[in-house]
């Protein structure tokens, strides 16, 4: 499976102006959040990104997105009626082909040679089907995320094939329901905010706003859900971390993840280190 497109969703009332949050990047170099997300999905080999935001958002993204802005489409979210509604709104710039879907208020770090969306996007094109990145996440942040459950696909590490997913789910349940062997007590797969999705997701969107009738917003992970069920879906945990900047301290973390992992690694250490022993004095 190629994937030629990526798909990012920036209209969220709580998440619309995260992407225009300026940072420095592992290079050294001053960018917004949406640069740097831009740049995830550029080294993954893909030239065309559509970015849903918020209606009349689209200027201050063209100008946070800077020299690469001629890359981009803009779709506008009518109504805030959710995540899943969010991306099916993209459904007619994606043109019924499989996407690489991203999260505007996430910024991801990698611990290899290859960016966290090029990881993904291998082993899409390598296993032929949609496929959602996870993160072993403790029951505390479960709150927070879509989880899954299911099984290692035999002879691969970190691949799984999907088996349920639940959207938010409290400990009891995920405990009940989500329990994936090898993982420490107490963990369990959380999406990581990063996919490749097939078409069909698209239609169980349409679906699903057809049900709700605007009523209470629509989330994608019920449609993935229902993915899983209609065709091959995997879960791959990645080499790498997702860091939500929506958090408290969000972006704080993520400027840290960025500094640690780059050219100025030394240099933050050493201003960390005399930091913490002013500190203490």
């Amino acid at each position: 499976m190629e994937i030629k497109q990526a798909l990012i969703t920036a209209a969220g009332q709580s998440q619309r102006r995260l992407p225009l949050q300026t940072l420095v990047d592992q290079d050294g170099a001053t960018k917004t959040a949406l640069q740097i997300l831009i740049e995830e999905v550029v080294l993954a080999g893909i030239d065309r990104i559509v970015v849903v935001v918020a209606p009349g958002d689209i200027p201050s993204f063209t100008q946070a997105a800077g020299g690469f802005a001629a890359r981009l489409t803009f779709v506008e979210q009518a109504a805030p009626l959710g995540y899943g509604h969010a991306v099916w709104s993209a459904r007619e710039a994606l043109a019924g082909e499989p996407f690489l879907l991203l999260v505007g208020d996430h910024l991801y770090v990698s611990g290899g040679a290859q960016r966290c969306a090029q990881q993904l996007a291998s082993v899409a094109k390598t296993e032929n089907c949609a496929i959602s990145a996870v993160q072993a996440t403790h029951e505390s942040k479960l709150p927070l995320y879509g989880t899954v459950g299911g099984r290692l696909v035999a002879g691969r590490r970190g691949l799984y094939d999907i088996a349920e997913i639940v959207e938010k789910p409290t400990p009891t349940e995920a405990e009940q329901r989500l329990i994936v062997p090898g993982l420490r007590a107490g963990h369990y797969l959380c999406f990581f905010g990063m996919h490749v999705l097939t078409p069909s997701v698209l239609e169980l969107l349409e679906e699903e706003i057809e049900r709700s009738q605007n009523r209470g917003g629509v989330h994608l992970t019920p449609s993935l859900a229902r993915l899983a069920a209609r065709e091959r879906y995997l879960a791959v945990e990645l080499h790498g971390r997702r860091y939500d900047l929506g958090l408290k301290y969000g972006l704080l973390t993520a400027q840290l993840a960025l500094a640690l992992q780059g050219k100025d690694r030394d240099e933050v250490l050493s201003g960390m280190v005399e930091m913490l022993a002013h500190r203490d004095s």
